[in-house]
């Protein structure tokens, strides 16, 4: 634990000069008491380590010494997949890991590459989550992570969507990191499936498997969303559009609303003259949909079928009726 930490020190002072105690000390999640005798440790191996002190001091290395001591832990190539994830490679217990892997790569570069990479690091920031929402925090994830390098049967206890227990044998085959919440890809009873981490209550070891040659995590990812979308938008509303209205069916319909306006625009639906348009949507079964559809407020008017435009209307007016109380 010592030893990687204090080569972490070197490629730090090595990658970015000059650092404060306390600089390092938030680097390494250390406290500075600790900083000070790890430089000590270095020092006395030989390591030419300098000291400014007082308020604006810092280490750094003297007479442009480097380490060649660069290589990396099978961890660390592993965790440079997540390199632009560093929340992501947290969560999965892989943060300190990817720092070290990154802070190695950036010792290696020839001094040129190096700046460029520093470059990229500070001038572009991938952020996963949508607005509104963070990447869940789970009990579990780093462990059914585990059992996904390592080829482990887990037995859980999950709880479905509508609150039912089930318990099932799975055979982890990947974890998809979707708009800030986790899934994991398993094989149960012979076929693949999908499953939200934050709905495993309890885990546990179940023994080594073997996993299916070619499977393909992207590829079932994709064929899985396209699936699930249509299984999620399964009823279709013809509907009217004020011009506001149709500027926002992307934000609240995302991708397959959109694909719906650029289908009603190629058939030749022309606005009235009013700015309105018919439009075909396809929408949620049941109460979702009504609640998908109510978010549009005044700029949306639901035509059919007939069912939908009486729910849509009751629930306005049921709303309408608690406010004129």
């Amino acid at each position: 634990m010592r030893a990687g930490r204090l080569l972490s020190i070197l490629l730090l002072l090595q990658n970015r000069g000059r650092m404060t105690a306390g600089e390092l000390a938030t680097e390494l999640g250390v406290s500075v008491r600790t900083v000070y005798r790890d430089v000590d440790a270095l020092s006395e191996a030989g390591v030419p380590v300098y000291a400014d002190r007082g308020r604006a001091g810092g280490f750094q290395l003297l007479g442009g010494y480097r380490t060649r001591l660069t290589g990396l832990s099978e961890d660390e190539a592993r965790s440079l997949a997540l390199a632009g994830l560093p929340d992501a490679a947290a969560e999965l217990g892989l943060g300190t890991v990817l720092g070290a892997a990154q802070l190695k790569l950036f010792a290696a570069l020839p001094e040129q590459l190096r700046a460029g990479a520093g470059q990229v690091a500070e001038r572009f920031y991938l952020d996963v989550p949508g607005w509104h929402r963070e990447v869940e925090r789970l009990a579990h994830l780093s462990d059914v992570a585990d059992a996904v390098w390592r080829t482990r049967r887990l037995r859980v206890d999950y709880r479905r969507w509508d609150g039912s227990a089930a318990c099932r044998t799975l055979e982890p085959l990947g974890l998809v990191l979707k708009a800030g919440v986790w899934y994991l890809v398993a094989r149960c009873d012979g076929s693949d499936r999908t499953y939200r981490v934050s709905r495993i209550v309890t885990m546990s070891d179940a023994g080594e498997f073997s996993r299916p040659d070619g499977f393909d995590l992207a590829e079932y990812w994709r064929v899985w969303s396209e699936g699930f979308e249509r299984r999620m938008y399964s009823e279709t509303a013809t509907v009217r559009l004020s011009p506001l209205g149709r500027r926002l069916v992307p934000v609240y319909l995302g991708s397959v609303g959109a694909a719906a306006l650029e289908t009603a625009q190629a058939e030749g639906g022309e606005p009235d003259e009013d700015g309105w348009c018919t439009v075909r949507l396809p929408v949620e079964a049941g109460r979702p949909g009504v609640g998908e559809l109510l978010r549009f407020g005044p700029d949306l008017e639901v035509l059919e079928p007939e069912q939908l435009r009486t729910a849509v209307a009751e629930a306005i007016a049921a709303t309408a009726a608690r406010y004129t109380r």
